[in-house]
């Protein structure tokens, strides 16, 4: 299936077989594409690129179709091998987080720093945290086989 290309979102980069790679939901998920493209939300003369997952609930796209930047798309790469990486070590802690310390890392981004923590706000924390790294340790083969992919591009890339 085609993703469309008269909608606000103007694509220019595209996956259209992106449900039969959706990691456990392949071949039965509603994200049908991936596209890289000029964002919905350009005003005339400023242009921005995004990302979307494209969603198709079988008779429409859907609006729960998500569009960002580019940069948060990096962002939440950046987030999801920093956790990956506070994971390892987890065991350490009885709670799998020191609760004393939160705070996992501060990862230096344009002249500040992205805090990464345990979101201690959450009431049911140590539970969800325990929930976390099993699903995190049960999508290992899925995610370590994406992260190796995107290591050895950004190598090609000279990154």
């Amino acid at each position: 299936m085609k993703i469309p290309t008269t909608l606000k979102h103007k694509p220019v980069i595209v996956s259209d077989n992106y449900e039969n790679v959706d990691g456990r939901y392949a071949y039965h998920t509603d994200a049908k594409g991936l596209s890289l493209g000029l964002a919905q939300w350009n005003d005339r003369g400023k242009v921005d690129i995004s990302a979307k997952v494209w969603r198709y609930t079988g008779e429409k796209w859907s609006r729960q179709s998500e569009e960002l930047p580019l940069h948060r798309v990096l962002d939440l790469a950046i987030l999801v091998c920093r956790a990956k990486l506070h994971f390892r070590e987890a065991y350490r802690y009885e709670k799998l987080y020191d609760p004393e310390n939160p705070v996992i890392d501060r990862v230096a981004l344009q002249g500040d720093a992205m805090t990464v923590a345990v979101c201690t706000d959450n009431e049911k924390i140590n539970e969800d945290i325990k929930l976390f790294s099993q699903a995190l340790s049960n999508d290992d083969e899925l995610i370590g086989e994406r992260l190796r992919t995107l290591a050895s591009i950004l190598k090609e890339m000279g990154y």
